[in-house]
C-alpha cells in the first residue's frame, strides 16, 4: 500500500509538470525526496516479510533441591476459650469483685445485680406454694372421707368423682407453684455473676450504680491465655499435607512457629484442629495451632506471621533463578526452551524465595530448561540462540 500511493504521487507530480512547462529548481528536491520515500518503503516491506533472528539467551536445566525453607500465612493469635458475660437479669449493679486484667478462676463471682425485687418475688412464689401445698392436703382428705363414704354407699357417686377431680387439680397447683419458685430463685441466682471458667478478664464495661438490662448489656470479656492459639487458613489442597503434620504430632516439635517481624516466638506449637469445612466462596479451610504462653507474651487479636517448616525429603524442591521470572498482572511466568529452541512462556505458582532462587509450588518438572538471562527480548514462540555466555545479551 505503501509503494502504490507513493508511486501515483510521483505520477501525479509529473503530470503537474507536464502542464506547467516553467522548470524550477525545486522540482529536482521533490522528485529526488519522493524516489528516496518510494525505495524506503519498498526495503521496510521487504524486512517484514523475513524471519525474525533468534534471540541469543541463556538457558539453565530446571533441578530439584533438598532446600528446607519455610512456607508463611498471615495469622491472627486468638484465644481458646472466649466469651462474653452479660446480665441475666434487669437491674442495677451493685457490686464488682475483682480488678480489670485479674486472672480469675471458675465459679468466683465476679458482678451483683440488684437483688431486692427479686427476693421478694422468690418469698411470693414459696408463701404461694405452701397455699396450694395446704389445697393438696384439703383435697386429699375430703378425696379419702369421700371413698370411705362411697364404701357403704352413703354418697353419690358424682361427689366423689368430684372430689378426685379436685384432688388432682391441687396436685397439679402445687407442681405449678414449685416450678414458680425454681423460676423465681434462678433470676435470684442471676443475679450474681461467676466465671464460666479459669482465665483472663478484660476491662469492666460497666461500674457500680450502672442500670443492665437482661441479655443485652455486656459486662466484660474473659478468655484463656495459657495455651493460646493461632488461626491461620491454607488452600484446600493443602488439606492432605496438614493432615499428615497433626497426626505426627511431637513434643517440641519445630514445625510450627510464629514471627512478629524479624522476631520470632521462643516456643514452637502444634496443630490443635483443623476445621469442619472448607469455605466454598475463597477455596481455603481454617486450621487453628496451639501454642505455650506462660509468660504472657501473645494477645488475643495479634497479627502474626505463621512459618512451617518445610524439610520433606521426600518430596524434593524445585528451584530456579528468581531473575528467570517476569510477572504480568500479579501472575508469573517463565519462558521454557521447547524443540526446535523455541520458547514457550509458563504459568508458575511459586513458594519461598531463598537467596537469588525461589521454590516453585506448581508449574515446572525437574529436567526442563527455562531462560535465565534475555527474557526481556522473548515473546511466545521467540526462536532462541542458547548460550552460556552472557557477553552478546547483556550488548543488547
Amino acid at each position: 500500500m505503501c509503494k502504490e500511493a507513493l508511486a501515483k504521487s510521483i505520477i501525479n507530480y509529473e503530470s503537474s509538470k507536464t502542464r506547467d512547462m516553467r522548470f524550477k529548481p525545486t522540482n529536482i528536491y521533490i522528485s529526488s525526496a519522493l524516489a528516496i520515500l518510494l525505495a524506503a518503503c519498498g526495503d521496510k516491506q521487504t524486512v517484514q516479510q523475513g524471519p525474525p533472528p533468534a534471540v541469543p539467551v541463556t538457558v539453565e536445566e530446571v533441578k530439584a533441591t533438598d532446600a528446607a525453607y519455610y512456607d508463611e500465612y498471615p495469622g491472627t493469635v486468638v484465644a481458646l476459650k472466649q466469651t462474653e458475660l452479660r446480665a441475666q437479669v434487669t437491674g442495677y449493679v451493685t457490686a464488682i469483685y475483682f480488678k480489670d486484667g485479674d486472672k480469675v478462676k471458675q465459679g468466683q463471682r465476679l458482678y451483683s445485680i440488684d437483688q431486692q425485687l427479686y427476693t421478694a418475688n422468690l418469698q411470693q412464689a414459696q408463701a404461694n406454694l405452701q397455699v396450694q401445698e395446704t389445697n393438696l392436703l384439703k383435697a386429699e382428705k375430703d378425696a379419702d372421707r369421700y371413698h370411705e363414704l362411697d364404701k357403704k354407699d352413703a354418697i353419690a357417686k358424682q361427689q366423689v368423682d368430684y372430689a378426685d377431680a379436685a384432688l388432682e387439680a391441687a396436685k397439679k397447683q402445687v407442681d405449678a407453684a414449685k416450678a414458680n419458685v425454681n423460676a423465681v430463685r434462678a433470676n435470684v441466682n442471676f443475679a450474681t455473676i461467676t466465671a464460666p471458667f479459669s482465665g483472663t478478664i478484660g476491662i469492666s464495661l460497666v461500674r457500680a450504680g450502672t442500670s443492665v438490662v437482661a441479655g443485652q448489656t455486656v459486662l466484660n470479656t474473659i478468655s484463656t491465655d495459657n495455651p493460646i492459639a493461632v488461626d491461620f487458613t491454607v488452600d484446600q489442597k493443602e488439606i492432605y499435607r496438614f493432615a499428615q503434620l497433626e497426626q505426627q504430632k511431637k513434643k517440641g516439635d519445630s514445625t510450627f512457629s510464629i514471627a512478629f517481624g524479624t522476631d520470632v516466638y521462643p516456643f514452637h506449637g502444634s496443630i490443635d484442629l483443623i476445621d469442619r469445612a472448607v469455605d466454598p466462596q475463597t477455596g481455603t479451610i481454617k486450621v487453628r495451632l496451639q501454642f505455650p504462653n506462660d509468660k504472657g507474651l501473645l494477645k488475643a487479636g495479634m497479627s502474626t506471621s505463621v512459618r512451617i517448616l518445610n524439610n520433606n525429603n521426600s518430596q524434593r524442591s524445585i528451584t530456579i533463578p528468581y531473575k528467570a521470572v517476569t510477572e504480568q498482572l500479579g501472575e508469573f511466568f517463565v519462558y521454557v526452551a521447547g524443540d526446535s529452541n523455541k520458547v514457550t512462556q509458563r504459568k508458575l505458582v511459586l513458594g519461598k524465595a531463598i537467596g537469588p532462587n525461589v521454590i516453585v509450588k506448581d508449574g515446572l518438572k525437574e529436567g526442563e530448561k527455562i531462560v535465565t538471562q534475555g527474557v526481556q527480548n522473548l515473546r511466545e514462540g521467540a526462536v532462541i540462540t542458547p548460550s552460556a555466555d552472557t557477553a552478546a545479551i547483556n550488548k543488547k
